[in-house]
């Protein structure tokens, strides 16, 4: 497996005043980024809020990621769904584009059984000659992969990764590289010998992520600093607080797309305050 980094940011897709997606706003985001810490880019995530993208702009930007990418930073594409055949094509369409690795979410909703979930990954991983990153969220697709399936399905063929983000059962898995699914656990991956995490917190405080990386001795400490910042941006769905962050730091990322809804005055002004606190946004004068 190609080395992908440790810090890698699940980022955010800009949109514009007609929620399109914001090709420059994405580019300049992306150069920012790789600027503060991270190492690479899950692109077209559930932080990108790809469902409820178009195929067509969907592979498109992982298409401007791949061309715009900042020098030594890799590119995983996103490119699970619940329908194993246009995961399958995703994946095949994204491995042409030149993407380094790719991100296969477990089938959400309707929740297939073990054998469905290996015969799934099967034809994932079968549709590509890179690395695929199982991710296991149980908490969004209402199915969680034990060690032990997590065991088997890393005996297929081009099935190198997990991100995990089912807290209970982090741990090192023989034929796996472990990645972090949310940013909470990201110290205690590194702690493990895992390879890094898929982080969302990266977006604000990406130098500080990767000092977690570079200074073990600090990581503790730097970890436990930043948990309110984790906190914040995780009070209400995901992106939506990762944008107000960013576009109150001048990001101009725009808002989200239905289902999803921008922060609520309430949930902005969390936001502002934790920035302020860590040093990252000018107070504002009472």
């Amino acid at each position: 497996m190609p080395e992908l980094g440790a810090v890698l940011t699940a980022i955010i897709t800009p949109f514009d005043e007609r929620e399109r997606v914001n090709e420059e706003s994405f580019v300049a985001l992306m150069r920012h980024l790789a600027e503060s810490g991270s190492d690479g880019f899950v692109v077209a995530g559930t932080t990108g809020e790809a469902s409820t993208m178009t195929e067509k702009e969907h592979l498109a930007l992982i298409e401007l990621a791949i061309a715009e990418r900042p020098a030594g930073k890799a590119i995983i594409a996103g490119t699970g769904t619940n329908d194993t055949a246009q995961a399958v094509h995703l994946t095949e369409r994204a491995t042409e584009l030149g993407a380094d690795a790719l991100l296969s979410v477990t089938p959400y909703y309707n929740r297939p059984s073990r054998l469905g979930l290996t015969r799934h990954y099967e034809a994932v991983a079968a549709a590509t000659d890179k690395p695929v990153l199982l991710y296991n969220i149980p908490a969004r697709t209402g199915t969680n992969m034990d060690p032990d399936l997590l065991a088997e399905l890393a005996q297929i063929e081009h099935i190198e990764g997990v991100k995990q983000a089912n807290a209970a059962e982090l741990q090192l898995i023989d034929g796996l590289e472990l990645y972090a699914g949310d940013d909470g656990s990201f110290a205690r991956t590194l702690d493990l010998g895992g390879a890094g995490g898929i982080l969302v917190a990266s977006h604000i405080v990406g130098e500080e992520m990767r000092r977690m990386v570079d200074e073990p001795e600090h990581r503790a400490e730097i970890d436990a600093s930043l948990r309110d910042i984790y906190e914040v941006l995780f009070m209400t769905a995901s992106p939506t607080c990762t944008k107000a962050a960013l576009n109150l730091l001048g990001h101009e990322v725009g808002g989200l797309r239905l289902p999803l809804v921008e922060a609520t005055p309430e949930e902005t002004e969390a936001v502002r305050l934790v920035l302020e606190r860590h040093g990252l946004l000018a107070s504002t004068p009472a």
